[in-house]
């Protein structure tokens, strides 16, 4: 049998651009070999999609786009060809790909914008879907969506840059209803990037406006004083989900940008030391919340455990980090998936999903 030919996807037109590319470049070396051609495409901060053809180590350094070798490369997105158009020296070549590996972080790739293009290609790709995409990257629209599944999260408020001339009342409000401190977030967006906690109507004010840098819309969330639990969900129509494990930031604040991916100080307890029957009732919230918002494929879902056993969803990210730090192959490795054998699974589930057999 050929191998299956994949293009990663890495960079991105976001925030989390180099989150992308170390979780890319661990991706393209564990993919197993000896069943997969590799296909690396790069997009620039940018927007420009690369064919990169030099070594992976250089990718996670941010100097792929440097090589002299790179070439304009995209997806086209008529179903008839179903793989990647070259461009090179005013001529035209085509690469056909059987799947797509979309290690995209945040805005314009984990958020369905992606996922689209790639619905309309016809080819396969790995994780969620456009509607899971989007609604999971907008985290007022998590809250509706799980909430109308029974799910619980924290109590909420949702500000639009549009409503800056009366943020003095609506923070008023906000202080009024959810109480202090508050955390502020840019409504799509991931890795805690623009997430700040406000412990006054002043702070929120800024807080506010800080997330607008990120986004027009910003959603501030009520305190809930609890561990920080994460769960690996995999799966279509049947999923599962991997034990559980705690995040257990050096940084005093909260579990932000730093923490993850700068300071390497962060504690990932795995398995977390909590009752077996409330770790249980974790992966099964794990799932419902991975069905109700029609996941596929995978989804990390991230919860605030209360010290009286309520549970909270904080959210749930479809596209996870996969640097050698990243709590999602972490869950995976401890139930028995190595890291080259999830990413099969992975690639095996996208296939699954659109009826493509290569056994």
């Amino acid at each position: 049998m050929s191998k299956i030919r994949v293009a990663v996807l890495f960079g991105g037109v976001s925030s989390e651009h180099e989150i992308s590319l170390k979780s890319a470049a661990n991706v393209i070396q564990n993919l197993p070999k000896d069943k997969y051609e590799v296909i690396p495409i790069g997009i620039t901060k940018k927007g420009r999609w690369l064919f990169y053809p030099g070594d992976v180590k250089n990718i996670p350094l941010g100097q792929w786009d440097a090589n002299p070798d790179c070439t304009p490369a995209v997806i086209l997105p008529d179903p008839m060809y179903k793989g990647i158009m070259k461009i090179e020296n005013d001529s035209y070549s085509f690469t056909k790909i059987d799947a797509v590996f979309p290690v995209l972080h945040g805005k314009n790739g984990e958020d369905g914008t992606v996922q689209g293009l790639l619905e309309l290609s016809g080819i396969p790709y790995v994780g969620c879907g456009v509607l899971a995409s989007a609604v999971c990257m907008d985290k007022e629209f998590t809250h509706i969506v799980l909430n109308s599944a029974g799910i619980n999260t924290a109590r909420y408020k949702t500000v639009l840059r549009s409503e800056l001339s009366e943020l003095d009342s609506i923070c008023s409000e906000i202080g009024d209803e959810l109480g202090f401190p508050v955390y502020v977030k840019p409504a799509n967006g991931g890795s805690s990037i623009g997430v700040n906690r406000a412990e006054d109507e002043e702070s929120l004010k800024d807080a506010i406006k800080l997330a607008f840098a990120h986004d027009k819309k910003a959603v501030i969330e009520e305190t809930i004083v609890g561990r920080e639990i994460e769960c690996a969900v995999m799966g279509n129509d049947n999923p599962f989900a991997s034990t559980v494990g705690e995040i257990m930031p050096a940084n005093d604040k909260f579990y932000d940008y730093e923490a993850k991916y700068i300071l390497g100080s962060t504690v990932l307890g795995i398995p977390a030391e909590i009752p077996d029957d409330v770790s249980r009732r974790m992966r099964e919230i794990a799932v419902k919340a991975f069905k109700a918002v029609n996941g596929s494929g995978l989804a990390r879902v991230d919860f605030f455990l209360r010290d009286d056993g309520e549970i909270y969803i904080n959210e749930i990210n479809t596209l996870p980090g996969f640097t050698a730090i990243s709590m999602y192959p972490k869950l995976m490795e401890n139930i028995g998936i190595s890291y080259s054998e999830l990413l099969d699974r992975l690639v095996k589930l996208s296939l699954e999903k659109a009826d493509v057999s290569y056994e």
